[in-house]
């Protein structure tokens, strides 16, 4: 049989989204240190900025449900990835404009642009597979694609280090906004090679109608929305603005999610004999993986918090050397007035007792042991924390081919396991990652000297394989067990899922401050994962006999 090549389009949407994953990532890196920073950004407390955080990628994650099914009825694929492309771009760079009315704004068109962008790039590719010559390359076609978001992923901090480091904030965001807009040109570029496969599904027989999707979700969750952000309980000291579960915007999103998860349930209680099954197993996998996304995304928020204030990043000799000449580095002046005016909070105390926001932040020195403390006066080198923000997508493009061949060597045994055991597997190893950090709240004697790096990338090579283990099987699941006249709305049920867990995680990280002992802060998100674990496996025998009968 001769050798079939994969589709010509493939190079270009794999750069496309490179680039696109460059734009978002590289402003993820940056965003939550940008927020705190008290004198070019906003000053935000730990709270706020992850509150903040946590309801952007919540947003960000919600909008591809609407913008696929637009696509696949109305627009078509490549002009609503041209389309998203732009708003995105657009987006990054308004972010850079030091204003928050702006940055809303900003953060608005970024929401929509993704909601365009992302899940049509992904249909966009699996058409260019659709023909018999090639469409056994399916899955190597979209590991390759992978890899392109994740070369993305990781390249793009070190820009955004050097920039933020020399220029300022508004040029790193800039930079963003750039690598989007060369995603979109790379994709006009190659649209010969896709135009033929831009086919819109269209409305099908059983498909929910646009109007019904405003009446019976949208509409609703607007409403709810509204009416989480105007109602207030009780307040109280600890709760001066009375609200229910702790932030307005926390409030109007967990109301928001109520129809829409009303819905979702109503379609397990109005289907038939017949798909029940299939709709109930989807179900309860959407509610286990919320999760998993809780503590997963605490990369771009507690975890940039400790490795921002918690890790040792002093470079020395060479390091220092080439780390100074690519600006991924600054120098700090230790002075002894920076460590003696702030509390363990490193925040300065009023004077009625009450914690301020955030000044001259970060204050590096606080938490550096005394026998590492430099002269009065003495300049250090410390590399740029965004810079961990690569780690995890670094351990995707090591860990990927291995993980892939592992599950194949057991394919070939006839040993793999099933699509569900490999989601609760996932969930148990992402649990195991957050013992490391509790290793390393220990070894740091609870914050009060930093730690080495090597604990955030032991972090990050355990979690990646827990994430190898589960994040590729969501869409593959949704595709394998969906009724076909519902397959639309259950995709958008696995990004409800990834939402609701992206707004979770801004949750738990705004309880950072509230934990004395960070050992417990991780260990209620190693809690987290351990009863996802468990509830998962209580289900496994149930999920593996509708798998069995419903996957062919």
């Amino acid at each position: 049989m001769a050798d079939v090549k994969h589709p010509k389009g493939l190079p270009f949407l794999f750069f496309s989204e490179m680039w696109e994953r460059f734009g978002y990532y590289l402003m993820i890196g940056i965003f939550t240190l940008y927020l705190k920073d008290v004198k070019d950004g906003f000053a935000m407390t730990e709270a706020e900025s992850a509150d903040l955080y946590g309801t952007f990628i919540a947003l960000v994650f919600l909008t591809p449900f609407l913008g696929g099914l637009l696509a696949d009825r109305y627009f078509g694929y490549r002009k609503s990835i041209i389309f998203g492309g732009l708003l995105m771009g657009v987006g990054y760079c308004m972010m850079g404009i030091h204003s928050l009315p702006m940055l809303y704004l900003a953060m608005t068109l970024v929401i929509f642009g993704n909601g365009f962008f992302k899940p049509n790039i992904s249909t966009l590719l699996g058409n260019l597979y659709s023909t018999d010559e090639n469409k056994h390359l399916k899955d190597v076609g979209y590991n390759i694609f992978y890899m392109g978001i994740n070369i993305g992923a990781f390249i793009c901090n070190f820009f955004g280090a050097a920039l933020y480091l020399t220029l300022g904030w508004s040029y790193a965001f800039l930079a963003a906004g750039i690598g989007m807009f060369i995603g979109v040109i790379v994709f006009l570029v190659g649209t010969k090679h896709y135009k033929d496969f831009d086919i819109m599904k269209g409305t099908q027989p059983g498909d929910m109608s646009m109007g019904r999707i405003s009446l019976l979700i949208l509409l609703p969750s607007v409403v709810f929305g509204v009416l989480g952000w105007m109602i207030k309980g009780i307040t109280n000291d600890a709760n001066p603005d009375g609200n229910i579960f702790g932030s307005d915007s926390t409030d109007a999103f967990v109301f928001a999610c109520l129809p829409v998860i009303y819905f979702y349930s109503s379609l397990y209680v109005k289907a038939d004999a017949h798909e029940k099954k299939p709709v109930g197993a989807l179900l309860a996998i959407f509610a286990v993986v919320i999760l998993f996304w809780a503590v997963f995304k605490l990369n771009g928020s507690a975890l940039n918090t400790w490795a921002d204030r918690y890790t040792d990043r002093q470079i020395t000799g060479t390091a220092q050397s080439v780390f100074n000449s690519l600006k991924l580095s600054k120098d700090l002046t230790y002075k002894l007035d920076t460590v003696d005016k702030y509390d363990a909070a490193f925040r300065l105390q009023k004077v009625n007792g009450k914690v301020e926001k955030e000044y001259n932040y970060p204050i590096y020195f606080r938490n550096v042991s005394s026998n590492k403390l430099p002269a009065e006066g003495e300049k250090v080198s410390v590399w740029a924390t965004n810079l961990s923000q690569s780690i995890n997508p670094g351990w995707v493009i090591l860990l990927t081919p291995l993980v892939v061949a592992f599950f194949s060597f057991l394919r070939i045994r006839k040993k793999e396991p099933t699509t569900p055991t490999k989601i609760a597997l996932g969930l148990f190893i992402s649990a195991l990652s957050v013992l490391v950090m509790v290793a390393a709240v220990k070894a740091g004697s609870n914050g009060s000297e930093k730690v080495a790096v090597w604990w955030l990338i032991a972090n990050y090579g355990v979690i990646t394989i827990g994430e190898l283990c589960l994040s590729p099987m969501g869409l593959s699941v949704v595709s394998k067990l969906s009724p076909p006249r519902i397959t639309s709305l259950m995709m958008g049920g696995w990004f409800l899922a990834t939402s609701i867990g992206n707004k979770l995680s801004g949750v738990l990280a705004s309880l950072w401050d509230t934990y004395d002992d960070k050992t417990n802060f991780f260990l209620l998100n190693f809690s987290l994962l351990i009863v996802a674990t468990i509830f998962l496996l209580a289900m496994l025998k149930w999920l593996n006999g509708i798998f069995k009968e419903y996957v062919k």
